[in-house]
């Protein structure tokens, strides 16, 4: 293995969700290369295990490990990988919530839920609260969510989370939502981490030629091929933010804010407010049974 200065992530614990391919793969790549002990969450045990194998060999990395899921929309899966993390890895410093999905038809999962709702937003938000000891535990640590600037038309409507029929459209107003709701979340994340050492972000990746929604078939993977080709950035310029805002020094106090190439960005007006970011919090909470984080404390009045 190489000294510390190549590998800057030594004896640190990464978990990267969505790792098999496209963004979350080249985010695993990233870190395994910086020297961390990277853990792939990914559809598939033998798919996951061996993308972890062939991770571990191009980047001289041994300490790539794998946990296989059949379904990561299902909350059940997503609180035995989570359980599966905190027996495993007493140490968690970098979480990045990179899986997600765009599906062309309204899906409900076997537990009743949205599959895009689901996917994107409940397993993230999940996840990340059954983590939070340990990260704490590990501070200094991160958690990265990927968002996108297809949030910025989109309000979240309480009433609605799993978006009925009428609602749905053909995909993209869903996804779009969600990506929002991700949004929305590591605010909320943020606010309640204040003072812990964890700093919670989220990345807009940019319109990545990958893999990404080509399961839907017909004219939307049409279009997302068509124009992925000659619009599309490369999976590893894709990789580029949330890499840097998983790793690099100098955002290691910034937290709650929303990034695109490298740079802050305000996002939608929507994605600032923070009464919703608390709305969703407190829904998506009573949705999985995750357990709360307690509020922050209020700023002592010196004056009083």
């Amino acid at each position: 293995m190489a000294g510390s200065t190549s590998r800057p992530l030594s004896g640190r614990v990464s978990v990267v969700t969505g790792a098999t391919s496209g963004i979350g793969l080249e985010v695993a790549r990233g870190l395994a290369a910086r020297g961390s002990t990277t853990v792939l969450i990914g559809r598939g045990e033998d798919r996951t295990k061996g993308v972890a194998q062939e991770l571990a060999r191009s980047t001289q990395n041994p300490d790539v490990f794998s946990i296989g899921v059949s379904d990561l929309a299902l909350i059940s899966e997503t609180e035995r990988v989570a359980e599966a993390l905190v027996k495993g890895y007493p140490k968690v410093h970098i979480l990045v919530n990179n899986a997600g999905g765009i599906f062309r038809r309204r899906d409900v999962t076997a537990e009743g839920h949205e599959r895009t709702f689901a996917l994107n937003v409940l397993s993230p938000f999940l996840l990340t609260s059954r983590l939070v000891p340990t990260l704490v535990e590990s501070a200094p640590a991160r958690v990265v969510f990927l968002s996108s600037a297809a949030h910025s038309r989109q309000k979240v409507d309480f009433d609605h989370l799993d978006l009925p029929g009428e609602l749905y459209g053909s995909g993209w107003t869903a996804y779009s939502v969600s990506k929002l709701e991700d949004l929305l979340l590591g605010r909320e994340f943020a606010r309640r981490l204040t003072g812990s050492g964890v700093t919670v972000n989220a990345v807009h990746p940019g319109f990545v030629h990958s893999g990404f929604g080509l399961n839907n078939g017909g004219g939307m993977a049409f279009g997302i091929r068509f124009f992925g080709a000659l619009f599309g950035r490369s999976v590893v310029r894709g990789a580029d933010t949330p890499l840097f805002v998983a790793t690099d020094p100098s955002v290691a106090a910034i937290t709650g804010q929303y990034f695109d190439r490298r740079q802050v960005r305000s996002g939608s007006a929507e994605s600032r407010d923070p009464t919703a970011a608390t709305r969703l919090y407190d829904a998506c909470r009573q949705i999985t049974g995750a357990p709360e984080i307690p509020e922050p404390p209020s700023p002592t009045n010196v004056d009083a």
